[in-house]
C-alpha cells in the first residue's frame, strides 16, 4: 500500500475499498479525497482581504480572553475549554460590525520624513472576509508543510469541521450555491447550525446540570446493584458494557465519531474491544500482579496491601527518592489495566513509527528530495499563487527558541543540557510517522510514555528533571502538530502561508505570557491550591502530570518495568518488540497475497492507539461514540449520502459549540447565583470502580 491509496480507505465503504493510487489528473479542478471535496471549496478569491486591523485586533483580543479564561479554569475541577467553534461563532458579527462602523479612508505612514518611502493602510478594506475570520481563530505555527500540509492525502479531518463552519457563516457573503438548495426545500448550512447548536446548548443543561444521571446509565447493574462482578463488566466506572451516555462531551471525548473516518473507527473498535472486554478481564480474574488486590479499572498507585501508594512518604525535602524509605515504606504497586495500557503505549510508538517506514517511506524521502515532484490537488495548486513561508524564518524562531531553553533549564538546574537535546531529538523524529497517522486516522498516539520511560532511566530518582524532559520532548510534539493542523485549515482555506505564520507566532507569544501570569496570580491569591481545602482550584490535570513524574522520574521505571526492589511489570516491556514486529507481519503477508483486502485494512498504529486516553477516559466513551461513527460514518455516508455530504461535519461542529457554550454558561451562571460551586461534566473526571 503506498501513501497515495489510503484516501481510498477514506472515500469508500469497505466492500469497495481500492488499492490503486491516486489519479490526479482525472478531475484537475477538485480534490481527489471524497470528505475534502464536499466539504471545501476548490475556488479562491485572492482580493479577499486578510490581514487587516480588524482581523488583528479581533484576534488578539480573543486570543488574550481565551488564554485567561482557559488557564483559569484548567487549574479548577471543572474544566472548561474554549475553541475554534467558539470563538467563529461570537467573532463573526463584531467582524461585520467593524466592516460597517470603520471609517474606509487610507491612511498613510512615512517610515522616513520628507520622502516618499512608507506605506499606506486602511481601517475597512471592505466587508469582513472568510480569511480574516479563519486568522482571528488561528493560534499556533510550524514548518513540515511539505510533507504535511501540501499532499492531497493529509487530509487532517479534524480541520474539516473547523472548514465546514466558516463556510457555513460566510456562505451568504461568498456566492454559495445554499439559496438553491432551499429552494428545493432543503435548508441552508447556516440555519441548520445554529438551530443544531441551540438544540445541543440547551440540552447540555440536564446531563450537565438539571439531571446528571443521564449523562451514563447503567442499566444493566439495575438487574442486581450489589452484585460486584456485575458492577466491575458493565458499570459506568467499570468495563461500560452495556452502558448508555447521553452527554456529547462523553461520547466525543476522545474519538470523535462524526469527523474519524470509518475504517479508522473499524481498527479502533478492534483495538477497543480485545484490551478492553479480553484482555483487561483476563488480567483480573486471573489474578495477574495481584491485581484482584485493587480496583479493576484505576489510574491510581497502592501499597502492596491494596491501600493508595503515599509518594510523599519516599521523597526527601528536594523531591528526590528516599531509597531507604522505599525500602522501608515498599515498592509501587499499579493495577493490571493501568500496566497493559503502558504496554500497549509501548506498542504504539513502534508500531506507528515501522508502519510510516514500510507503507510511507518512498513517499517521505521524495518529498525531501524536492517538495515539487509529488503531483498535488487543486488546494495545492492554488496556494502556489501566495509566497511560502522561507524555511530561514522556521530556523531562525527554533535557534531563538532553543536559546531560551537552555538558559532556563540549565541555569534553573531543571536538566542536563544534554537532556533537552535528547528531548527535542525525540520530538522531532516523531512528528512524520505521528502526524501522518493524525492527518490519515485522525488518532495521535502520544510521546508522554517514550519520553518519560527514556528519562527515567538516564536520571533516576530526579521528579522535576523527568516532568521538564516529557514537557520538551512530549508536549513540543503535540503543540507542532497542533500547530500543522492550524495550518492545513489555512491551506483549505487559501489564507497565505506568510499570514498565518505571523498570526501563530504573535498570539502564541502573547496566549503564553498570559497563561503564565494567570497561572502566577491564581498561585499567589489562592491559598492551598491544588489542594481540596482550595476547591474547586484543585488542580486536577496538574496532579495527573505530577503524578507520572513521581512515578517514572523519582521511583523510576527501574523500580516499576525493571527488575529493582521487586518490580513485578517487566513483561509490559515485551510491546515494544511486538508493536515493531506486527506491521512487518502483516506488510510481509499483504505483499504475498495482494489480493486480500483485509490485510491492507489492519492498521496496526491505530489499533494500540485506540485506548491511548484510558485513563482518563472511560470504556463508555468509546462504545458510544463507535456507535455513533457506525450510523453517521457508514450508514448515513451510504444510504444518505446527500444529507451526510451537506451536513455530516456541521452537525459535529454545532454539537462542540452548543456544549462548550453550555458548559461556560451553567459554571459562569453558577458563580454568580450560588455561593457553592457545580461539577459540570464537561471534562469528566475518572473514578475508581467500586
Amino acid at each position: 500500500m503506498e501513501l497515495r491509496s489510503i484516501p481510498k480507505h477514506l472515500s469508500r465503504s469497505l466492500e469497495h475499498v481500492e488499492q490503486s493510487p491516486i489519479n490526479l489528473d482525472e478531475d484537475a479542478s477538485t480534490s481527489p479525497i471524497e470528505e475534502v471535496r464536499v466539504t471545501v471549496s476548490s475556488n479562491d478569491d485572492p482580493s479577499l482581504p486578510y490581514n487587516t486591523f480588524r482581523m488583528w485586533f479581533l484576534g488578539l483580543l480573543f486570543t488574550s480572553i481565551i488564554a485567561f479564561v482557559n488557564q483559569f479554569f484548567y487549574l479548577r475541577q471543572t474544566q472548561i475549554s474554549i475553541g475554534y467553534s467558539v470563538v467563529a461563532l461570537v467573532s463573526l458579527p463584531l467582524g461585520h460590525m467593524m466592516a460597517k462602523i470603520l471609517p474606509t479612508r487610507e491612511f498613510r505612514i512615512k517610515l522616513v520624513p520628507f520622502t516618499r518611502i512608507g506605506f499606506t493602510f486602511t481601517l475597512n478594506p471592505g466587508p469582513f472576509s472568510i480569511k480574516e475570520h479563519i486568522l482571528i481563530g488561528t493560534m499556533a505555527a510550524c514548518a513540515f508543510r511539505r510533507f504535511l500540509v501540501r499532499p492531497a492525502d493529509m487530509v487532517w479531518p479534524s480541520t474539516l469541521v473547523t472548514a465546514s463552519l466558516f463556510r457555513s457563516l460566510h456562505a451568504s457573503s461568498t456566492g454559495s450555491s445554499s439559496s438553491d438548495l432551499e429552494n428545493a426545500g432543503r435548508m441552508s448550512r447556516m440555519k441548520y447550525f445554529l438551530l443544531v447548536t441551540l438544540g445541543s446548548f440547551a440540552f447540555y443543561w440536564f446531563p450537565g446540570y438539571i439531571f446528571p444521571t443521564i449523562g451514563v446509565i447503567s442499566w444493566v447493574c439495575w438487574m442486581s446493584p450489589n452484585n460486584a462482578v456485575l458492577a466491575q463488566l458493565t458499570g459506568s466506572q467499570g468495563l461500560g458494557i452495556g452502558t448508555i451516555s447521553l452527554d456529547w462531551s462523553a461520547i466525543s471525548y476522545n474519538l470523535q465519531p462524526l469527523v474519524t473516518p470509518w475504517f479508522a473507527q473499524l481498527n479502533i473498535m478492534l483495538g477497543f474491544v480485545f484490551f478492553t472486554y479480553l484482555l483487561v478481564p483476563w488480567a483480573y480474574y486471573t489474578n495477574l500482579w495481584d491485581s484482584k488486590k485493587y480496583p479493576i479499572l484505576s489510574p491510581n498507585s497502592f501499597q502492596q496491601n491494596g491501600s493508595i501508594y503515599d509518594v510523599i512518604a519516599v521523597l526527601d525535602s528536594n523531591g528526590h527518592l528516599d531509597e531507604e524509605a522505599y525500602r522501608t515504606y515498599g515498592p509501587l504497586r499499579i493495577t493490571g489495566f493501568f500496566a497493559l495500557t503502558y504496554g500497549v503505549g509501548f506498542a504504539a510508538l513502534t508500531a506507528t513509527v515501522v508502519h510510516t517506514l514500510l507503507y510511507h517511506g518512498k513517499e517521505i524521502v521524495q518529498r525531501w528530495k524536492s517538495a515539487a515532484t509529488g503531483r498535488e490537488d487543486v488546494h495545492a495548486r492554488l496556494m502556489s499563487a501566495y509566497p511560502e513561508v522561507p524555511d530561514w524564518w522556521y530556523g531562525l524562531l527554533f535557534v531563538v527558541m532553543v536559546t531560551l531553553s537552555f538558559i532556563t533549564t540549565v541555569k534553573y538546574d531543571y536538566m542536563p543540557w544534554w537532556a533537552l537535546i535528547l528531548a527535542l531529538f525525540i520530538a522531532a523524529i516523531f512528528i512524520i510517522p505521528v502526524g501522518i497517522l493524525q492527518a490519515v486516522t485522525n488518532q495521535q498516539p502520544g510521546l508522554n510514555i517514550v519520553t518519560e520511560y527514556v528519562i527515567g532511566y538516564l536520571l533516576p530518582g530526579r521528579a522535576i528533571a523527568n516532568v521538564t524532559f516529557k514537557t520538551y520532548g512530549y508536549i513540543v510534539n503535540v503543540q507542532a502538530l497542533n500547530f500543522i493542523a492550524d495550518l492545513k485549515l489555512g491551506h483549505y482555506m487559501k489564507v497565505p502561508p506568510q499570514s498565518m505564520f505571523l498570526v501563530q507566532v504573535i498570539s502564541s507569544l502573547i496566549s503564553c505570557t498570559i497563561n503564565l501570569g494567570t497561572a502566577t496570580w491564581l498561585m499567589r491569591t489562592q491559598p492551598d491550591i491544588c489542594t481540596e481545602a482550595a476547591y474547586p482550584f484543585t488542580c486536577r490535570s496538574t496532579k495527573t502530570f505530577y503524578s507520572a513524574s513521581v512515578i517514572w522520574g523519582a521511583i523510576g521505571p527501574a523500580r516499576v518495568f525493571g527488575h529493582l526492589d521487586g518490580a513485578l511489570y517487566s513483561p509490559v516491556q515485551l510491546g515494544f518488540l511486538i508493536g515493531a514486529l506486527l506491521p512487518l507481519i502483516f506488510w510481509a503477508a499483504s505483499k504475498q497475497f495482494p489480493k486480500s483486502q483485509w490485510l491492507k485494512l489492519v492498521h496496526w498504529p491505530v489499533l494500540f492507539t485506540a485506548t491511548s486516553h484510558m485513563p482518563p477516559a472511560l470504556p463508555y466513551f468509546y462504545s458510544n461514540g463507535l456507535l455513533l461513527g457506525f450510523i453517521f460514518m457508514f450508514l448515513m455516508r451510504r444510504y444518505r449520502y446527500r444529507w451526510w455530504s451537506r451536513y455530516n461535519y456541521l452537525t459535529s461542529a454545532a454539537m462542540d459549540t452548543g456544549v462548550a457554550l453550555g458548559g461556560l454558561t451553567i459554571v459562569l451562571s453558577a458563580a454568580v447565583l450560588c455561593s457553592h460551586s457545580i461539577q459540570v461534566r464537561l471534562n469528566i473526571p475518572f473514578h475508581r470502580a467500586k
